[in-house]
């Protein structure tokens, strides 16, 4: 395994993400999430492959997620041996300062540790003010509950200006952005990304292998995942013939360094200057592929010929305005 650190910190972390939103009680988000044991193999797994960075929510399974992963962790590593990161937003009060205590206390418990390493705010909240926001959050570092935070899906001024607040107050500035970027969705290329790299903000995307599309050559999937996963289908069936020109071109390169599709997609993102992509597995083996996309090394022709299909999206992860409350799945299709 390599590894760097998140922005300016001296947080270091594997440079792959588990992404546990894969982790829960079945049914109460997803109907392909694992229980509690098949969470704990896929935890030692990943543990013994060198991987120490997991990703979790408040809100992934209804809680479940984070108590999953904080017991896996707790029966395998010491704490201070690996980077937890969880998420607020998808909760009563969004992002205001009232949510945000009560919430990463509810995090902290769940997880059972005394702290997090890194704090994201899931979405941008409409109806909070950004320095209540930016405030709160440096008062959960300043008190020791979070050593860094992070963001996720937005748009670029959002972000932009959020971190402008920190900095014109003096407060904890983001380290880490979490948005949405793979080979069939780079959006973020025209202005978020820019801005991280400005500001020497970590990019640790989420779905990097599209949910799949970039695992296999086909766009369906007889997974469960493959059949249940609404969200997914959301958010990338309506672009499936221009995006399947990728897909093939992924399995052409795949063919022509004698390694899976995945490995290529992965690739290409430490290549684009990501730290961390999340891969977010069902099996344990998925993290041994993973693991070895490390040893590819694409040429610039490669790249150019991947991203050359590539057509404008529908803005698929930053949102225009606050979803009803309650509501967790976005982009999901009836």
């Amino acid at each position: 395994m390599e590894y760097t650190k998140i922005g300016n910190t001296d947080i270091e972390i594997s440079k792959l993400c588990v992404g546990c939103m894969s982790f829960g009680k079945a049914g109460t988000m997803h109907d392909w999430t694992l229980d509690e044991t098949a969470t704990e193999k896929v935890v030692k797994h990943a543990l013994d492959l060198g991987i120490n960075f997991f990703d979790t929510a408040n809100g992934y399974s209804q809680g479940t997620s984070e108590e999953y992963l904080g017991k896996a962790l707790k029966n395998n590593i010491q704490r201070d041996k690996v980077v937890i990161a969880s998420k607020v937003y998808f909760n009563e009060g969004r992002l205001s300062k009232n949510a945000i205590l009560r919430e990463i206390d509810g995090t902290l418990k769940r997880l059972g540790t005394d702290y997090l390493d890194l704090y994201i705010i899931h979405r941008f909240d409409y109806e909070t003010p950004i320095e209540e926001t930016m405030q709160t959050l440096d008062s959960l570092v300043k008190a020791g509950k979070v050593r860094a935070i992070g963001a996720s899906a937005m748009y670029g001024y959002q972000f932009y200006n959020m971190q402008m607040a920190a900095k014109d107050n003096d407060w904890t500035q983001f380290s880490a952005m979490e948005n949405h970027y793979n080979l069939l969705y780079r959006e973020d290329e025209r202005e978020l990304i820019p801005i991280c790299r400005q500001m020497n903000v970590t990019l640790m995307p989420y779905s990097p292998l599209a949910a799949g599309h970039l695992a296999r050559p086909t766009w369906q999937s007889d997974s469960l995942r493959g059949k249940t996963d609404r969200v997914s289908k959301g958010k990338y069936d309506r672009m499936e013939q221009y995006d399947m020109k990728i897909v093939d071109r992924v399995n052409e390169l795949s063919q022509k360094y004698g390694c899976k599709m995945s490995q290529i997609a992965i690739a290409w993102q430490w290549a684009k200057g990501v730290a961390s992509p999340i891969i977010g597995a069902t099996k344990a083996e998925y993290f041994d592929d993973a693991a070895k996309a490390l040893e590819i090394k694409l040429t610039d022709e490669d790249i150019a010929y991947l991203e050359e299909p590539y057509v404008p999206h529908p803005i698929v992860g930053a949102i225009d305005k606050n979803p009803p409350q309650g509501v967790m799945l976005l982009d999901e299709k009836k």
